[in-house]
C-alpha cells in the first residue's frame, strides 16, 4: 500500500488536506492524525471491517478495545443508549480534551470497535486537525495510537512513517504533539459512582470536583483495557 503524507497547520487547516482524509475515511480507509496526545490511527467506528483494518496495521489483539473519537456531544446518542448525569458534567468540563468515558453502547456500534464489549470508549479531541477530520468525515472515527504494538506511541509524523509506512492509506502531518505529555484519563460511566480505570492528564481529584465520589480501580490490567485515544 501507498501511503499519502500531506501537511498541514493546525492553526491555519488547509481543508483540502483535510477533506482528502474525509474521504479515505468513508471508504473504509485508514488515517493516521494529530490528537492533542500522540498520533492516533484511525477508521469509521461503525464499519467492522474499517476497525479490524486498525488490528491489523498495529498487529493488535482485536479484543483490545477502540476508543471512538466525536466532535459534538450530540454525536453520542447515535453510539451510546444512555448518558448518565456523571458523564454530562465530566463532558461539560472536560471536553474537547484529554478524558476518555466508558458508555454502555448501543447496538449498531460493531463488536469489532469495541474489542467484543457491550460498552464504548468515547472521548472528544481538542486538536483542531483531529476535530477538522471528524467533521469533514461526517462519521464517528475509531482510534489508537499509531504505532505497531509494543512500540513507543508516536508524537510526530515522521515516527508514524518510520513505523507504519504502507499499512495506512494517509498520514496527515500537523507538526509535534504531546504537548499533553499524559495519555487520556479513563473513566467508566455505566455505574452509580463513575470508576477510573487509567489516571492521565485528568487526575482523580480533578474529576471528584465535578461529580462527587470517583471510585478507582486497582487493577494493572486496567491500563490495557483501552490504548490511548
Amino acid at each position: 500500500m501507498k501511503t499519502i503524507v500531506k501537511k498541514t497547520d493546525p492553526q491555519n487547516i488547509d481543508m483540502d488536506v483535510i477533506e482528502e482524509g474525509g474521504e479515505i475515511l468513508r471508504k473504509g480507509g485508514l488515517v493516521a492524525f494529530p490528537l492533542e496526545t500522540v498520533y492516533g490511527l484511525g477508521a469509521d467506528a461503525m464499519r467492522a471491517e474499517a476497525s479490524l483494518k486498525i488490528y491489523a496495521a498495529k498487529g493488535r489483539s482485536s479484543d483490545n478495545p477502540l476508543v471512538v473519537h466525536i466532535a459534538d456531544i450530540e454525536t453520542l446518542d447515535d453510539i451510546v443508549s444512555e448518558i448518565p448525569e456523571s458523564a454530562k458534567k465530566l463532558m461539560q468540563r472536560f471536553w474537547p480534551g484529554p478524558l476518555t468515558l466508558i458508555f454502555n453502547k448501543k447496538e449498531n456500534v460493531p463488536y469489532e470497535t469495541t474489542g467484543g464489549l457491550d460498552t464504548v470508549a468515547v472521548r472528544m479531541p481538542s486538536h483542531p486537525v483531529a476535530l477538522a477530520l471528524i467533521k469533514s468525515s461526517g462519521l464517528v472515527i475509531a482510534a489508537t495510537s499509531a504505532n505497531t504494538s509494543y512500540r513507543p506511541s508516536p508524537t510526530k509524523a515522521k515516527y508514524v512513517i518510520d513505523d507504519m509506512y504502507g499499512k495506512m492509506d494517509m498520514i496527515i502531518d500537523g507538526g509535534t504533539v504531546g504537548i499533553i505529555s499524559l495519555k487520556s484519563t479513563i473513566v467508566n460511566v455505566t455505574q452509580s459512582t463513575p470508576m477510573l480505570l487509567r489516571v492521565g492528564y485528568i487526575t482523580k481529584s480533578m474529576l471528584e470536583e465535578i461529580v462527587g465520589n470517583v471510585s478507582l480501580w486497582i487493577n494493572e490490567m486496567a491500563e490495557d483495557s483501552v490504548r490511548n485515544g
